[in-house]
């Protein structure tokens, strides 16, 4: 092989790896592209995520307050619970007492 067919080889050889470069820079480039329309979709989608996560937050922020509102009122309404049950309670002792006072009075009268 002379030096003229060297430079001929080698020159095809440049070209055809300069070919192959360019069609897998084109081929990457059709298939990553995002177009205009792709991106204001994804703006639309993010905006709508983060409205959704700030409906979330607000909605556990609500829920926890009605929690701990709901957990006071139960706490008072045991608390009236065990009054109530503590008067009932000396009620019947005192009705127990008054018959057996009943009672007494009758027997020995």
């Amino acid at each position: 092989m002379n030096r003229t067919e060297f430079v001929i080889a080698t020159a095809v050889i440049l070209f055809i790896a300069f070919c192959l470069g360019w069609f897998a820079y084109w081929l990457i480039h059709r298939f990553t592209r995002v177009s205009k329309s792709d991106m204001g979709e994804l703006e639309r989608m993010a905006q709508e995520l983060h409205e959704a996560e700030e409906i979330r937050d607000q909605a556990i922020t609500y829920l926890q307050q009605r929690e701990a509102e709901l957990t006071n009122q139960l706490s008072q309404t045991e608390a009236e619970l065990n009054a109530a049950m503590e008067g009932l309670r000396e009620a019947r002792h005192e009705a127990e007492e008054l018959r057996a006072y009943i009672e007494r009075v009758n027997h020995a009268g």
